[in-house]
Protein backbone atom coordinates (compact mmCIF):
# COMPACT_ATOMS: atom_id res chain seq x y z
CA UNK A 1 0.00 0.00 0.00
CA UNK A 2 1.45 3.35 -1.05
CA UNK A 3 1.30 6.16 1.50
CA UNK A 4 -0.64 9.22 0.39
CA UNK A 5 1.48 12.22 -0.49
CA UNK A 6 1.18 15.15 1.91
CA UNK A 7 -1.06 17.77 0.35
CA UNK A 8 -1.51 15.71 -2.81
CA UNK A 9 0.30 16.10 -6.13
CA UNK A 10 0.03 19.90 -6.12
CA UNK A 11 2.35 20.20 -3.12
CA UNK A 12 5.08 17.97 -4.51
CA UNK A 13 8.24 19.69 -5.84
CA UNK A 14 7.63 18.28 -9.32
CA UNK A 15 4.55 20.50 -9.55
CA UNK A 16 5.84 23.83 -8.25
CA UNK A 17 9.60 23.72 -8.87
CA UNK A 18 10.80 25.04 -12.27
CA UNK A 19 12.50 22.47 -14.49
CA UNK A 20 15.29 25.00 -14.93
CA UNK A 21 16.33 28.06 -12.90
CA UNK A 22 18.75 30.51 -14.56
CA UNK A 23 22.20 30.41 -13.00
CA UNK A 24 21.95 34.10 -12.09
CA UNK A 25 19.32 33.09 -9.52
CA UNK A 26 20.09 29.40 -8.91
CA UNK A 27 23.58 30.16 -7.60
CA UNK A 28 22.05 31.35 -4.34
CA UNK A 29 20.97 27.79 -3.56
CA UNK A 30 18.19 26.72 -1.23
CA UNK A 31 19.91 27.01 2.13
CA UNK A 32 17.01 27.16 4.66
CA UNK A 33 18.25 30.13 6.70
CA UNK A 34 14.76 30.27 8.20
CA UNK A 35 11.83 28.39 6.63
CA UNK A 36 12.83 25.94 3.89
CA UNK A 37 11.02 25.33 0.61
CA UNK A 38 7.73 23.50 1.19
CA UNK A 39 7.14 24.76 4.71
CA UNK A 40 3.58 25.92 5.52
CA UNK A 41 2.88 29.14 3.65
CA UNK A 42 5.95 28.81 1.42
CA UNK A 43 4.15 27.25 -1.57
CA UNK A 44 1.30 29.16 -3.20
CA UNK A 45 -0.89 27.42 -5.77
CA UNK A 46 -3.67 28.99 -7.83
CA UNK A 47 -5.75 27.35 -10.56
CA UNK A 48 -8.54 29.12 -12.44
CA UNK A 49 -10.59 27.72 -15.31
CA UNK A 50 -12.98 29.85 -17.40
CA UNK A 51 -15.70 28.63 -19.78
CA UNK A 52 -18.36 30.24 -21.95
CA UNK A 53 -21.83 29.61 -20.53
CA UNK A 54 -25.37 30.45 -21.67
CA UNK A 55 -27.07 30.83 -25.04
CA UNK A 56 -27.26 33.76 -27.47
CA UNK A 57 -27.34 37.18 -25.82
CA UNK A 58 -27.24 35.51 -22.41
CA UNK A 59 -23.75 34.09 -22.96
CA UNK A 60 -20.99 35.11 -20.59
CA UNK A 61 -17.66 33.80 -19.36
CA UNK A 62 -17.84 32.08 -15.97
CA UNK A 63 -15.21 30.85 -13.55
CA UNK A 64 -15.91 27.10 -13.48
CA UNK A 65 -12.75 25.77 -11.79
CA UNK A 66 -11.06 27.33 -8.78
CA UNK A 67 -8.34 25.94 -6.54
CA UNK A 68 -6.23 28.11 -4.26
CA UNK A 69 -3.64 27.61 -1.58
CA UNK A 70 -2.39 30.56 0.41
CA UNK A 71 -0.67 32.86 -0.06
CA UNK A 72 -2.36 32.94 -3.50
CA UNK A 73 -6.09 33.55 -3.74
CA UNK A 74 -8.60 35.65 -5.68
CA UNK A 75 -11.41 38.11 -5.24
CA UNK A 76 -14.70 36.91 -6.73
CA UNK A 77 -14.79 37.84 -10.46
CA UNK A 78 -16.54 41.13 -11.17
CA UNK A 79 -18.60 42.09 -14.23
CA UNK A 80 -18.29 45.88 -14.23
CA UNK A 81 -17.56 46.66 -17.89
CA UNK A 82 -20.81 48.08 -19.36
CA UNK A 83 -19.49 47.52 -22.88
CA UNK A 84 -18.60 43.87 -22.14
CA UNK A 85 -21.04 42.60 -19.50
CA UNK A 86 -20.03 39.06 -20.45
CA UNK A 87 -16.38 39.56 -19.42
CA UNK A 88 -15.22 38.86 -15.84
CA UNK A 89 -12.49 40.90 -14.17
CA UNK A 90 -10.54 38.78 -11.68
CA UNK A 91 -8.00 40.01 -9.10
CA UNK A 92 -5.23 37.79 -7.74
CA UNK A 93 -4.34 38.48 -4.10
CA UNK A 94 -1.17 37.49 -2.23
CA UNK A 95 -2.13 37.23 1.43
CA UNK A 96 1.47 37.22 2.66
CA UNK A 97 2.07 40.74 1.41
CA UNK A 98 5.01 39.77 -0.77
CA UNK A 99 7.52 37.11 -1.82
CA UNK A 100 10.15 35.82 0.61
CA UNK A 101 13.23 33.62 0.25
CA UNK A 102 12.46 30.00 -0.69
CA UNK A 103 8.88 30.89 -1.71
CA UNK A 104 7.47 28.94 -4.62
CA UNK A 105 4.37 30.13 -6.47
CA UNK A 106 2.52 28.52 -9.36
CA UNK A 107 -0.53 29.94 -11.15
CA UNK A 108 -2.43 28.06 -13.87
CA UNK A 109 -5.06 29.97 -15.85
CA UNK A 110 -7.15 28.12 -18.44
CA UNK A 111 -9.49 29.92 -20.83
CA UNK A 112 -11.92 27.79 -22.84
CA UNK A 113 -13.10 28.32 -26.43
CA UNK A 114 -14.77 31.68 -27.03
CA UNK A 115 -14.18 33.02 -23.53
CA UNK A 116 -13.30 36.62 -22.68
CA UNK A 117 -11.57 37.52 -19.41
CA UNK A 118 -9.31 40.03 -17.70
CA UNK A 119 -6.98 38.87 -14.91
CA UNK A 120 -4.77 41.20 -12.89
CA UNK A 121 -3.26 41.52 -9.42
CA UNK A 122 -4.67 43.52 -6.56
CA UNK A 123 -1.38 45.35 -5.94
CA UNK A 124 2.30 45.47 -6.84
CA UNK A 125 4.31 42.30 -6.23
CA UNK A 126 6.91 42.98 -3.55
CA UNK A 127 9.98 40.74 -3.48
CA UNK A 128 11.46 41.09 -0.01
CA UNK A 129 15.10 41.06 1.06
CA UNK A 130 16.62 37.58 1.21
CA UNK A 131 19.51 36.40 3.32
CA UNK A 132 19.57 32.96 1.71
CA UNK A 133 17.95 31.03 -1.10
CA UNK A 134 15.76 32.49 -3.82
CA UNK A 135 12.10 32.58 -4.90
CA UNK A 136 10.26 31.48 -8.03
CA UNK A 137 6.90 32.42 -9.55
CA UNK A 138 5.49 30.34 -12.41
CA UNK A 139 2.47 31.39 -14.48
CA UNK A 140 0.94 29.06 -17.09
CA UNK A 141 -1.70 30.41 -19.48
CA UNK A 142 -3.74 28.12 -21.75
CA UNK A 143 -5.84 30.13 -24.21
CA UNK A 144 -8.22 28.19 -26.47
CA UNK A 145 -9.65 28.97 -29.92
CA UNK A 146 -11.63 32.21 -30.13
CA UNK A 147 -10.76 33.32 -26.61
CA UNK A 148 -9.90 36.94 -25.79
CA UNK A 149 -7.71 37.24 -22.69
CA UNK A 150 -6.01 40.11 -20.90
CA UNK A 151 -3.48 39.09 -18.25
CA UNK A 152 -1.98 42.31 -16.91
CA UNK A 153 -0.38 42.03 -13.45
CA UNK A 154 0.86 45.08 -11.56
CA UNK A 155 4.61 45.88 -11.42
CA UNK A 156 7.20 43.78 -9.61
CA UNK A 157 9.32 45.57 -6.99
CA UNK A 158 12.52 43.68 -6.10
CA UNK A 159 13.86 44.88 -2.74
CA UNK A 160 17.52 45.06 -1.69
CA UNK A 161 19.28 41.67 -1.91
CA UNK A 162 16.24 39.87 -3.33
CA UNK A 163 16.47 37.21 -6.03
CA UNK A 164 13.56 36.03 -8.09
CA UNK A 165 12.95 33.89 -11.14
CA UNK A 166 9.56 34.31 -12.80
CA UNK A 167 8.35 32.47 -15.87
CA UNK A 168 5.21 33.03 -17.91
CA UNK A 169 4.51 30.12 -20.26
CA UNK A 170 1.64 30.52 -22.74
CA UNK A 171 -0.09 27.91 -24.86
CA UNK A 172 -1.98 30.00 -27.43
CA UNK A 173 -4.37 28.61 -30.05
CA UNK A 174 -3.89 30.24 -33.50
CA UNK A 175 -7.45 31.61 -33.25
CA UNK A 176 -6.99 33.12 -29.77
CA UNK A 177 -6.02 36.60 -28.58
CA UNK A 178 -3.80 37.45 -25.62
CA UNK A 179 -2.84 40.88 -24.25
CA UNK A 180 -0.25 40.56 -21.51
CA UNK A 181 2.80 42.29 -20.10
CA UNK A 182 5.07 42.94 -17.16
CA UNK A 183 6.72 45.90 -15.45
CA UNK A 184 9.77 45.79 -13.18
CA UNK A 185 10.99 48.61 -10.94
CA UNK A 186 14.61 49.07 -9.85
CA UNK A 187 13.46 48.74 -6.23
CA UNK A 188 11.67 50.94 -3.70
CA UNK A 189 12.40 54.11 -5.60
CA UNK A 190 10.96 56.46 -2.97
CA UNK A 191 13.46 55.00 -0.48
CA UNK A 192 16.38 55.56 -2.79
CA UNK A 193 16.78 51.95 -3.93
CA UNK A 194 18.14 51.72 -7.46
CA UNK A 195 19.03 48.23 -8.67
CA UNK A 196 20.14 47.01 -5.24
CA UNK A 197 18.48 43.60 -5.69
CA UNK A 198 20.78 40.61 -6.17
CA UNK A 199 19.21 39.09 -9.28
CA UNK A 200 15.98 39.22 -11.26
CA UNK A 201 15.38 36.73 -14.08
CA UNK A 202 12.28 36.51 -16.23
CA UNK A 203 11.22 34.24 -19.08
CA UNK A 204 8.18 34.86 -21.29
CA UNK A 205 7.39 32.20 -23.85
CA UNK A 206 4.47 31.57 -26.19
CA UNK A 207 3.84 28.31 -28.02
CA UNK A 208 1.05 26.83 -30.11
CA UNK A 209 -0.81 23.75 -28.82
CA UNK A 210 1.47 21.53 -30.93
CA UNK A 211 4.51 23.00 -29.18
CA UNK A 212 5.72 25.17 -32.05
CA UNK A 213 7.28 28.46 -30.85
CA UNK A 214 5.64 31.84 -31.38
CA UNK A 215 7.60 34.32 -29.26
CA UNK A 216 10.22 34.31 -26.51
CA UNK A 217 11.54 37.10 -24.31
CA UNK A 218 14.31 36.72 -21.73
CA UNK A 219 15.47 39.12 -19.01
CA UNK A 220 18.51 38.63 -16.80
CA UNK A 221 19.12 41.61 -14.51
CA UNK A 222 22.16 41.29 -12.23
CA UNK A 223 23.18 44.70 -10.85
CA UNK A 224 26.74 45.75 -10.13
CA UNK A 225 27.11 48.80 -7.90
CA UNK A 226 23.56 49.89 -8.63
CA UNK A 227 23.88 49.56 -12.41
CA UNK A 228 22.46 46.96 -14.79
CA UNK A 229 24.80 46.55 -17.75
CA UNK A 230 24.69 49.27 -20.42
CA UNK A 231 22.49 50.99 -23.01
CA UNK A 232 21.35 47.69 -24.53
CA UNK A 233 19.70 46.73 -21.22
CA UNK A 234 18.30 49.64 -19.19
CA UNK A 235 20.78 52.43 -19.76
CA UNK A 236 20.67 53.51 -16.11
CA UNK A 237 16.88 53.76 -15.98
CA UNK A 238 14.69 52.60 -13.12
CA UNK A 239 11.72 51.01 -14.88
CA UNK A 240 11.31 48.55 -17.72
CA UNK A 241 7.88 47.54 -19.02
CA UNK A 242 6.73 45.25 -21.81
CA UNK A 243 3.35 44.71 -23.43
CA UNK A 244 2.66 41.82 -25.81
CA UNK A 245 -0.40 41.67 -28.05
CA UNK A 246 -0.89 38.37 -29.87
CA UNK A 247 -3.97 38.14 -32.07
CA UNK A 248 -5.21 36.83 -35.44
CA UNK A 249 -8.04 39.37 -35.46
CA UNK A 250 -5.95 42.34 -36.65
CA UNK A 251 -2.83 42.53 -38.78
CA UNK A 252 0.39 42.86 -36.80
CA UNK A 253 1.27 46.16 -38.48
CA UNK A 254 -2.04 47.66 -37.32
CA UNK A 255 -1.45 46.46 -33.77
CA UNK A 256 2.05 47.94 -33.80
CA UNK A 257 0.74 51.28 -35.06
CA UNK A 258 -1.93 51.38 -32.35
CA UNK A 259 0.63 50.63 -29.63
CA UNK A 260 3.04 53.25 -30.96
CA UNK A 261 0.36 55.94 -31.16
CA UNK A 262 -0.89 55.15 -27.65
CA UNK A 263 2.59 55.24 -26.10
CA UNK A 264 3.50 58.47 -27.88
CA UNK A 265 0.26 60.06 -26.69
CA UNK A 266 0.88 58.97 -23.10
CA UNK A 267 4.39 60.43 -23.18
CA UNK A 268 3.31 63.75 -24.66
CA UNK A 269 3.88 66.29 -21.92
CA UNK A 270 5.17 63.69 -19.45
CA UNK A 271 7.89 64.93 -17.13
CA UNK A 272 10.26 62.02 -17.66
CA UNK A 273 13.25 62.94 -19.79
CA UNK A 274 14.58 59.38 -19.47
CA UNK A 275 11.54 57.77 -21.09
CA UNK A 276 12.08 55.77 -24.27
CA UNK A 277 9.96 53.18 -26.03
CA UNK A 278 9.95 51.01 -29.09
CA UNK A 279 7.38 48.89 -30.91
CA UNK A 280 7.85 46.04 -33.36
CA UNK A 281 5.87 43.18 -34.88
CA UNK A 282 6.22 39.61 -33.66
CA UNK A 283 7.37 36.75 -35.91
CA UNK A 284 4.85 35.19 -38.26
CA UNK A 285 2.51 38.18 -38.10
CA UNK A 286 1.42 36.87 -34.67
CA UNK A 287 1.04 40.37 -33.20
CA UNK A 288 3.19 43.18 -31.86
CA UNK A 289 4.96 44.20 -28.69
CA UNK A 290 5.99 47.35 -26.86
CA UNK A 291 9.06 47.91 -24.68
CA UNK A 292 9.39 50.97 -22.45
CA UNK A 293 12.13 52.25 -20.13
CA UNK A 294 12.03 55.32 -17.92
CA UNK A 295 12.31 56.69 -14.39
CA UNK A 296 8.80 57.83 -13.48
CA UNK A 297 6.31 55.26 -12.15
CA UNK A 298 3.24 57.33 -13.04
CA UNK A 299 4.41 57.75 -16.62
CA UNK A 300 5.21 54.07 -17.04
CA UNK A 301 1.78 53.09 -15.68
CA UNK A 302 0.07 55.50 -18.07
CA UNK A 303 2.02 54.16 -21.06
CA UNK A 304 1.09 50.58 -20.16
CA UNK A 305 -2.56 51.45 -19.46
CA UNK A 306 -3.00 53.52 -22.62
CA UNK A 307 -1.35 50.92 -24.85
CA UNK A 308 -3.38 48.04 -23.39
CA UNK A 309 -6.59 50.05 -23.77
CA UNK A 310 -5.72 50.81 -27.40
CA UNK A 311 -5.22 47.11 -28.08
CA UNK A 312 -8.52 46.30 -26.37
CA UNK A 313 -10.45 48.79 -28.48
CA UNK A 314 -8.70 47.84 -31.73
CA UNK A 315 -9.44 44.14 -31.31
CA UNK A 316 -12.87 44.17 -29.63
CA UNK A 317 -14.25 47.36 -31.19
CA UNK A 318 -15.28 48.63 -27.75
CA UNK A 319 -13.61 51.04 -25.30
CA UNK A 320 -11.67 49.56 -22.42
CA UNK A 321 -12.90 50.30 -18.88
CA UNK A 322 -10.76 51.90 -16.20
CA UNK A 323 -9.46 48.97 -14.20
CA UNK A 324 -10.49 49.44 -10.57
CA UNK A 325 -7.79 48.96 -7.95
Amino acid sequence: MTAALYGGARLQPAHFEPAHVPIEVARYGVDPHTLPVGSPGKVGILELGFELRGVGDEQRTDLVHHYQKSPLQIIKPLYYNPHRPDMPYTYIVATGGGILHNDRQRTDLTFGPGTSAHVTTQAHTKVYRMESGYATALVNLDVADGAYVEYLPDPVIPYVDSRLYQRTAVTLHPGATLVTGETVYAGRLTRGEHHDYAAFASDFEVRRPDGSPVAFDRARLVPHDGDVAGPAVLGGRDIVASLYVLTPQVKAAEVAEALHTAAATALAGAEDDAALFGVSVLPGDAGAWLRYVGDDTITSAEVQRTAAAAAHELITGRPAPLIRK
